[in-house]
Formats: structure tokens, sequence, C-alpha cells
């Protein structure tokens, strides 16, 4: 997916040029209704409307009910219970059961669970299929040469896990209810509260009842606050509030911004003599080129039926806007060596999610006065092992561990200093250090074949080298005009390993109340057609992966509009990351809206 000008692509440039004139001069119609880009103090309807929420007071709240919310929610308990304290904990979560939302892989690394949970075998934590064999290949396009795979080495999976992340967050949960924690699912957080001193006070959950138009239904609620001594942030990858807490205190002073990939996911169930449970595969190469980062997983799962879970990560550093990550992954699963696994089988299952590929270098500063961030909200992934899991649940268990020390009766603000000299003192903070040039080594002249030489010598070297790379611009800044690049012909689905975005789009459960304001904000509506139609050829219409941006002409016939399909959206992130006017703000839907990934 190189970007290349040849001879034949001058009649392209020429119309993207005549139609960036055309897009500068036409009018355009209102597409953002949302009070974060439109204050209701300013608007009328909204003059005689009783805003006022109710409180609720509690020792810590956390956002978000992963693997990291829970981890952070059960240690708090434990600690409380061993020194016989009271300790309120409130966890809410937007999904409308607790797992929900949870999309991963996953091949988990059971380390942070045995610290955590010791006896989790005992108490029927859902990890029913060990790894029993591992393969590493290098696609070209009809075939694939294997890579070794040896104790060490990233893709070394022995003693790991394959589980539906789901369902082991949903455990958690009933964990964490037995250990007394208030657990509260199909509540969102909304806005991030502050006392008179700059500190965080907690969390205001999102108002029910607003029209489309923005205005108040007869049925309006406000949302509640909730004020806690702490607040921990466990929204997961590229979490919204979190991205007011970077701004608002700092947080990435010391550190370079994030960069991300993003991971589509499906189930499928596939004939029983084909199944091989514990199997865990994993590639590079096709159908990708050199210059653009990702890969594969496929998992066997243990199942009462013959299971298998097929993804595929692109990262969000590649150039050509004419990459479509979910069309790359359907006619990837046509390579023979892929197709093999999947022939004879029924797709049950499909999501996508942004996922972080910064690491070490990119780990902002974690902890502020009244709260802290946990997980994938911090950035806790190692990349080149496909892993985060642990990750998250360890840094959510040190810092409630940071949290607890400074608890005390007549403390109205915790401000958990030491939950960062805990993470840089632990097995989190050193693997990701050891990993830290992998990723970034991918950006050379050789990209895919120097970045994988650089990986070898890097394992090697065990991550002592005395040098740090840098990951430069972020992923928006990387995209190039459409003029300067070729567009892709990508197959057409044939419905039996591939399929078209709409009929993914439907497995995925997604569901958005169709009467509120759309959740995908702009903040300028002409910015889409007269920048990212006018110069990048419409980019949101293929790097979202569930078909909530299209360009449709407008009414008069004079010119395009950009329609955004929110209702479509299944909370991956990506646009937020990727558009390159960073013009698109994704906030939080009204009640429960998104996907329902039932355990994916």
């Amino acid at each position: 997916m190189a970007c290349n000008v040849s001879l034949t692509s001058k009649l392209f440039q020429r119309v993207v040029s005549i139609t960036q004139r055309q897009y500068s001069s036409q009018s355009f119609p209102k597409i953002t209704t949302h009070y974060t880009v439109h204050p209701r103090e300013s608007d009328p309807r909204w003059k005689d409307i009783d805003m006022e929420r109710a409180v609720d007071e509690t020792d810590v709240v956390i956002v978000g009910g992963g693997p990291a919310g829970m981890s952070a929610a059960i240690r708090l308990r434990q600690l409380a219970a061993k020194e016989g304290k009271e300790l309120r904990v409130v966890v809410v979560e937007k999904a409308s059961e607790i797992g929900g939302h949870i999309l991963s892989g996953a091949c988990i690394d059971p380390k942070a669970l045995n610290e955590l949970i010791p006896d989790w075998k005992e108490k029927g934590a859902p990890l029913n299929t060990p790894v029993t064999k591992d393969r590493f290949v290098y696609l070209t396009e009809k075939s694939g040469i294997p890579l070794p795979v040896l104790p060490g080495l990233p893709m070394y999976n022995h003693g790991n896990y394959v589980v539906r992340l789901g369902h082991v967050v949903r455990w958690l949960g009933e964990q964490a209810e037995e250990a007394g924690v208030e657990v509260f699912s199909g509540i969102a957080a909304s806005e991030v509260l502050y006392n008179d001193d700059g500190s965080v006070k907690g969390i205001a959950t999102g108002d029910v009842g607003v029209a489309k138009d923005g205005s108040p239904k007869d049925q309006f609620e406000r949302g509640m606050e909730l004020h806690a001594k702490c607040t921990i942030f466990a929204e997961g990858c590229h979490g919204h509030l979190t991205k007011h807490l970077v701004k608002k205190f700092n947080l990435r002073e010391h550190s370079e911004g994030q960069t991300y990939g993003i991971g589509l996911k499906e189930v499928w169930e596939i004939p029983a003599e084909k199944h091989q449970p514990g199997l865990v595969e994993h590639t590079i190469g096709w159908p990708l080129d050199k210059a653009t980062y990702g890969g594969s997983f496929l998992y066997h799962l243990n199942e009462p039926t013959p299971t298998v879970a097929i993804g595929f990560v692109i990262g969000l550093d590649y150039s050509n806007p004419y990459v479509s990550p979910f069309r790359e992954f359907q006619r990837f699963k046509h390579h023979p060596l892929i197709a093999k696994h999947l022939e004879g089988g029924k797709r049950i299952a499909y999501g996508a999610r942004a996922l972080n590929e910064g690491g070490y270098q990119s780990i902002p500063k974690l902890a502020f006065p009244g709260g802290c961030l946990i997980g994938c909200t911090a950035g806790f992934l190692n990349v080149p092992k496909i892993k985060g899991v642990h990750y998250a649940m360890k840094s959510a268990m040190l810092a409630a561990e940071g949290i607890f020390e400074n608890l005390s009766e007549d403390a109205s603000t915790i401000y958990p200093q030491s939950y960062e000299e805990k993470l840089k003192s632990s097995w989190v903070y050193s693997e990701l250090k050891a990993v830290r040039n992998i990723r970034p080594a991918f950006h050379n002249p050789l990209g895919l074949y120097g970045g994988f030489a650089y990986g070898v010598f890097a394992c090697l070297s065990r991550g002592l080298e005395p040098w740090t790379f840098k990951h430069g611009d972020p992923d928006y800044k990387r995209l190039k005009p459409a003029k300067e690049c070729k567009p892709i012909d990508y197959p057409k689905p044939d419905g039996v390993l591939s399929f078209d975005l709409l009929s993914s789009v439907a497995l995925t459960g997604t569901n958005h109340e169709g009467d509120q304001p759309p959740h995908l904000t702009l903040k300028d509506d002409t910015i889409p057609v007269k920048n990212n139609l006018g110069i990048y050829d419409g980019p949101e219409g293929r790097f979202c992966p569930a078909g909530v941006y299209e360009y449709v002409p407008l009414e008069s016939g004079d010119g395009q509009r950009l329609q955004i399909n929110a209702q479509n959206c299944i909370h991956c992130k990506t646009c937020d990351i990727k558009d390159p006017s960073q013009n698109i703000n994704w906030v939080t839907p009204e009640g429960t809206g998104g996907p329902a990934y039932n355990g994916m």
C-alpha cells in the first residue's frame, strides 16, 4: 500500500484538484448538535430546564469495568479487609453488562491473575485453553515461511491461555461484587469534576432524554455526580475523559504521544476435524506491504463447539489514505494458509478496537491530585507480544496499593504518587523498557524487514541497548494527500470467507438510540468536506471499521456532505485517532449504546 505517483495517476490528481476547489465554495449543513460543541447555556431551548444533579459520595470511584478496573476494585477491597477498614469502592461501566464492550485476542499471561487471586482455578476462572502449540509465519501472497518460536522470544506462548476476555472480565466482576465492590453497568461517565483547587473531585454520568437536534425531551433526566477521594480512570485505549486529564495536568510533559493500531477480530465455528484447541498462530507479511506495520493472530479455543478467534492488526501510522483495515482483514482470510482453518465453518461474531502501540516511550505521568490512570488508558501494551491484559491488571493492583497507603478519614482528596514509583519498580516497567525500540524500529527505509531484523537484535540484547528510538509524528500526521497515493483495488467479498462491512457490523450487536445527538462530534462541520474529502479523498469511510462515515450528494446536487451513521459505531476510537484534521471527537453516547460482544 505504498504511496506513489505515476503517469497514469496524473488525471486522478487533476480530478482531486478540481474537486478541492469545488468543496471550498459550497455551503455546509449542520451535523453536530452535541452540547460539548454547542453549549446549552446559549441555547434558549434549555433556559427553564432543571440542571441540578443528584450527588453520591464514595471513597474510590473507578471509571471502566474491564480487566484493569475490576482488578483495582478487587485489590482495594482485599486491602481493606486485611486491615479491617471500611472502604466504599464503586465501579461504573458504560456497557449494559460487565464484559459487553470487551474485545481482545486474547492470549493472556496469567502472571497478574496469579498475584491477585492465587486460587483462580478453584474459583472457576474461565481460562480453559492452555496454549499447546505456537506457530509464527511470514506470509507471501500464496505461501509462507515458518519462523522460529523459541523460549524468550515474543511469540513464545507456552504457559499462557487462550480466552474470551469478555468472559474473564465478567468473572472478575463477580469476584469484585463478592468482595463488596458496588458495580454499576449501563452507566457511562461523561465528565470529570474538579474541586476549587483543581484536583479531581469525581465524575458525572451522562444525561438521558436529549433529542437528536440537541433539545431536551419531555423525559429528560440529568446525570448524577459521584464524588470520591480518588478517581481511577480505566477507560481502555484512548479514553475520552483521559484526553481531558492529559491536557489539564500536562501528563505527557515528559513522554511521547501515543501511537496506535486497530485490531479487527472475528469468531468462527469450524468443522471438528480442523479444531486444534490450544493452537496459537501469528503471521506477518502479506497482504501488507513492507511500509505498513501489522500482522495477524489465529487462536483455537477449547469451547463446547469447535471455535477459533481470528484477527488482524494494522498500525494506524500508515500513510496511504486508501488503506481500509477492514478490507485488508477480509482479503487476508483468503490466503491458503489461513483459509484452510476457516473453510466449511461459519462466522458468528465480528468486532474492532484501537490499541496502544507506544509502549515505554508513551507512558504518561500516571498520578495527579485526586486520581490516576491504569491499564490501557495509560498505554500498557507489549507490542511484540501483543499482550497487555496482565499489565493492565498489575498496574491496577499497584494503583490500588498506592491509594490505600494514603487513605485516611480526614483526607478529602488522595494524590497516589507512590503508584508511579511502584509501577517503575515492577515487572511491567522493566518488560516494556526491554522491548521499547522494536515498534519504532519499523520506521526505516526497509520497513518490515529492517524492523524485524532489529527486533531479533533487541530480543537477543534483552533491551540493554543504550539508546531509545522515538515514534515521531502522531498517526494522523502520517497520512499523505490522495494525489500522492494510488487507490487500492480490493477484491469483492465472496460471502464465504470474506464479507461486506454492514453484514459484519450486524454481528457486533451494536445499538444506539436513534433520537439522540450523534456522539461522534465535529469541532467544525465544514472541515470534513473541505479538508478530509478535498485533500485526502474521504479516508473516514475507509479507516472506520463500522460504516459510520460516508460522503453523500447534497440534495441540491451541488457537492457532497458527510453523513455520520452514529448508530453503527462500535466504540473503536479509530476516527478520533486517525482523522487527519483532528476534527472528530468521540464522546459517550446516551444510555447503554454500543456493541454487545458477549465474550468475544
